[in-house]
């Protein structure tokens, strides 16, 4: 009870700035923990928690316009809900016999297939909640899963006899022989996006993966869980597989490599029954024993846990590859490394051959070459795969080389100069085409194509942007201004409408290809010279790498960033206490807080299982309120930081037995 003033205290700070809360009581306290970045404008909903089965939730599933939810439970019923509000529609679904294990909706939602701990598969009417004829026998033991495929035309359902069978969807009839491999009972199967593929999840263990038309088993099977996976489920494009399992645990794998993406997402207090992918992709729905149906961004809930750490300086540029699945980084160090963009993890080893800082790194349209200009005055080209050079470095220039890029077609290649121009080459041949573009008053940091390969845009130490005729070499229009710094790198969106422009004044701008207007605020969280954006494959986000040794992805949308550390060097003192980049945030007296015998940093940047931080003797800091999502606060000790994070200025907080200090002494008794 002694800590229950502190904890409202502590809680104020956190609480939406719109909300009444924060507009009524802030203002009469002081001396308080401050958000100094990532704080919510509102109260978060990103989870919907839906209750109303008599017993635990086994599995849920999306219809496929994404409106309706179907769940079966221990309670041998199946149940429809509302996926907005959580109302649920019509009566229980009744017939099994036994605790209804899985729910699968048909493609075109008129159907739903439910698998029971009586052995059988059911199919029902999904808009009046009528039995379609009779139940589907075959296997020896409880069905555990069902799903149908892609066309609606047949089911596949997961046994506890170890088996997975195929069904014709119309007639009920089984498909072929059991498909066997597993060693202990199938909890859960699914089809991926195209139908060629099923994936099981077992007792045993691991996910397998299935050819669905021959019933050959793909690969070895998927490791990780420490106990009996119970759910499987595609993402929409069919690359990346959901699994919850019995460890309370849902984990993402990448479908072709079989790797797992990134941390395991937490929440659940008992084990994972189901999971789901939402139709666009961009919510997952997970049903536990304890009870309840939660939901989940997609995005946003992974925890990429592993750093990049393979370059040794400042990176100065970043790019995509075409098909979104790797990030190519040039550095200060000589080298171009190659990231996979879903993990995080490093691509064999960094490429090697320039004499001096990498500026440049750009992807050919086909992703099998990668260009890359450097302060040694040359362009070279690499085998993406193999990463060997190939051919001499192109010479021209008559000085550092800042950027290059291709043509739509990658039949020329675009790069801009300390000399102050722009020049085309052949990327076949290395021979440079026509005269140099000459109009910026400075050096040219970053040039770019447009997706039809008819413009040129291009970033200067003049602080403005160009676009030019890219078979004319004239320049359209007045140049963009807006940065009050040189413009580092350019880039096109996709689509070719939008234009991104990263700074030496630390922020990335957006701007209308056609207009010229700035879109929107510049985007801030750099600390220092952006050297180089990027448009993802989708146009969504916005990849930005900066001197400050960071790689941020942005949602252009949201201005949501995601933060990747390249330096393993903390940036505060080895005794001070900090949630934030900024050295003067941190907690004033942490000499007093934490004899410097006991002074632990990374241990005092997690919190307990209360949402407290606690000092070696016992003392209460700062809590931390249930809906901050638990890795979200900034730490400089931290390498891989992926999704929203809060920074905190504590550098005013009082704390301990000084926390009544908070209260101005004009509204105490008021």
């Amino acid at each position: 009870m002694k800590s229950t003033p502190h904890l409202y205290v502590s809680a104020l700070p956190f609480s939406p700035v719109q909300s009444i809360i924060y507009k009524q009581f802030s203002p009469k306290y002081s001396n308080l923990a401050q958000i100094v970045d990532g704080g919510e404008p509102g109260w978060p909903n990103l989870q919907l928690t839906i209750r109303g089965h008599d017993h635990h939730v086994i599995s849920v599933t999306f219809s496929p316009d994404g409106k309706r939810i179907a769940s079966g439970s221990l309670d041998k019923t199946i149940c429809l809900w509302d996926a907005g509000t959580g109302l649920q529609l019509g009566s229980p679904l009744t017939g099994h016999t036994d605790s209804v294990y899985s729910v699968a909706f048909s493609p075109d939602g008129k159907r739903i297939a439910s698998g029971s701990l009586d052995k059988t598969i059911c199919l029902w009417d999904a808009e009046t909640g009528l039995q379609l004829g009779s139940p589907l026998t075959g296997h020896t033991n409880s069905v555990s899963s069902v799903t149908f495929s892609p066309d609606g035309k047949r089911i596949a359902s997961g046994s506890f006899d170890k088996t997975i069978c195929l069904w014709d969807a119309e007639i009920g009839l089984q498909l072929g022989s059991p498909l066997t491999g597993h060693t202990d009972s199938v909890y859960s199967v699914a089809f991926s996006p195209d139908g060629k593929r099923i994936a099981s999840g077992s007792r045993d263990k691991t996910i397998c993966l299935w050819d669905a038309e021959t019933g050959l088993q793909l690969g070895s099977p998927l490791t990780g869980h420490t106990d009996l996976v119970w759910s499987v489920a595609f993402s929409p494009d069919g690359k990346r597989i959901a699994s919850g399992s019995f460890d309370k645990t849902i984990c993402l794998w990448d479908a072709e490599t079989g790797l797992q993406l990134g941390s395991p997402l937490t929440g659940h207090t008992d084990s994972v029954f189901s999971v789901a992918f939402s139709p666009d992709g961009k919510r997952i729905a997970s049903g536990s024993r304890d009870k309840t149906i939660c939901l989940w961004d997609a995005e946003t809930g992974l925890q990429l846990g592993s750093p990049l750490t393979g370059h040794t300086d400042s990176v100065y540029s970043v790019a995509f590859s075409p098909d979104g699945k790797r990030i190519a980084s040039g550095s200060s160090d000589k080298t171009i490394c190659l990231w996979d963009a879903e993990t995080g993890l490093q691509m064999g080893n960094p490429l090697t051959g320039h004499t001096n800082s990498v500026y440049s790194v750009a992807f050919s349209p086909d992703g099998k070459r990668i260009a890359s200009s450097s302060l040694d005055k040359t362009i070279c080209l690499w085998d993406a795969e193999t990463g060997l050079q190939l051919g001499s470095p192109l010479t021209g220039h008559t000085d550092e080389v800042y950027s290059v890029a291709f043509s739509p077609d990658g039949k020329r290649i675009a790069s801009g100069s300390f000399d102050k121009t722009i020049c085309l080459w052949d990327a076949e041949t290395g021979l440079q085409l026509g005269s140099p573009l000459t109009g910026h008053t400075d050096l040219v940091r970053s040039v770019a194509f447009s997706p039809d390969g008819k413009r040129i845009a291009s970033g200067s130490l003049d602080k403005t942007i160009c676009l030019w005729d890219a078979e004319t070499g004239l320049q359209l229009g007045s140049p963009l201004t807006g940065h009050t710094d040189e413009v580092s790198s350019v880039a096109f969106s996709p689509d070719g409408k939008r234009i991104a422009s990263g700074s030496r004044d630390k922020t990335i701008c957006l701007w209308d290809a056609e207009t010229g207007l700035q879109l929107g605020s510049p985007l801030t969280g750099h600390t220092d010279f952006v050297c180089s954006v990027a448009f993802s494959p989708d146009g969504q986000s916005v990849v930005s790498g900066s001197s400050d040794n960071t790689i941020h992805i942005w949602n252009c949308h949201t201005d949501t960033v995601v933060n990747l550390h390249s330096d393993n060097m903390p940036r505060q003192t080895s005794h001070s206490l900090c949630y934030s980049s900024i050295p003067s945030h941190a907690l004033l007296d942490s000499n007093m807080y934490i004899p410097e015998s006991d002074f632990n940093v990374r241990a005092l940047l997690e919190l307990d299982s209360d949402g407290w931080t606690i000092s070696p003797a016992g003392y209460l800091l700062l809590w931390i309120p249930s809906y901050m999502p638990r890795p979200s606060l900034y730490s400089p000790y931290r390498l891989f930081v992926i999704g929203k994070h809060t920074k905190l200025d504590l550098s005013r907080m009082v704390h301990g037995s000084k926390w009544i200090e908070c209260n101005y002494m004009g509204h105490i008794g008021k």
